[in-house]
């Protein structure tokens, strides 16, 4: 399931998706975290959804295998769906056998956490799938310079989130190879009691941890002699360019959130 999994990788294309300016989409992203909070019943739930779903085709990426790739994450959504269907106990009773009741307040605040939650990850994801680290990493340091007048390293912190970011896929196929290495040696982590699994888990963390460790040293040296310093006096070699389309996407945003409140109950 790992070497599936898609959050922070790059999917080269030539959608308009892709061609859009990192600035406009981190923009887009952080502004629409507060459009999804203007959802609140099944109407402006649907609009949203929809949004999505066209925000997805136009970045041209298959829905199964954007599905697909986000399998471990699902398994959030699904348990945030139960966590709020058996705890929340208000409304009327739909189903009840024995100690499990299920109340109407129950089901629909499950279902609409849990789709509040899958579409910010579908669009987080979008966002990763079709903007390379190095201009995420542009983008958000351009966003940030202001914030160079308060001493504050805004190219360290840039270049920080994009390794992190980078090194997530990277990390889950190591991840993924150690597993097969450990199952070819007969270690077995899905079956046993709490402890034997607990004590099985332990191999794989340690040549994890120190593979991941390795990685960085090796970065941090290769970084070294480059000759990096650091974002001070650095010339760019890609120019970001703010063009039309940029600026109607986040127009776009604002008709949704427009629409969105007109709908709220």
């Amino acid at each position: 399931m790992m070497e599936k999994m898609i959050f922070g990788r790059y999917l080269p294309g030539n959608s308009i998706t892709h061609r859009l300016d990192p600035r406009s989409k981190l923009i887009f992203i952080f502004l629409f975290i507060f459009a999804v909070f203007l959802a609140n019943n099944t109407v402006t739930y649907a609009i949203l959804l929809g949004f999505t779903v066209f925000v997805i085709l136009l970045s041209k990426i298959r829905i199964p295998f954007l599905l697909g790739g986000l399998k471990p994450i699902l398994f959030l959504v699904v348990f945030t769906l139960l966590m709020h269907l058996f705890l929340t106990r208000e409304g009327v009773v739909l189903f009840h056998w024995k100690f499990i009741t299920i109340y109407e307040e129950g089901l629909r605040q499950g279902i609409y956490i849990s789709l509040r939650f899958l579409i910010l990850v579908l669009m987080t994801t979008v966002l990763t799938l079709t903007t390379s680290p190095i201009s995420i990493t542009d983008g958000v340091e351009t966003l940030l310079n202001p914030l160079k007048r308060f001493k504050l390293p805004v190219h360290e912190l840039a270049m920080m989130m994009s390794i992190a970011l980078r090194f997530i896929p990277t990390l889950m196929d190591e991840t993924d190879k150690i597993l097969k290495a450990q199952l070819a040696r007969g270690s077995d982590i899905s079956s046993g009691s709490i402890q034997q699994r607990v004590k099985a888990v332990i191999p794989l963390l340690v040549p994890l941890f120190v593979s991941a460790f390795k990685r960085a040293e090796d970065l941090a040296v290769a970084m070294e002699v480059r000759g990096y310093r650091g974002g001070e006096g650095r010339t760019r070699f890609r120019k970001l360019q703010w063009r039309t389309s940029d600026t109607m996407v986040l127009v776009l945003l604002g008709v949704l959130s427009a629409v969105m409140l007109y709908f709220r109950g």
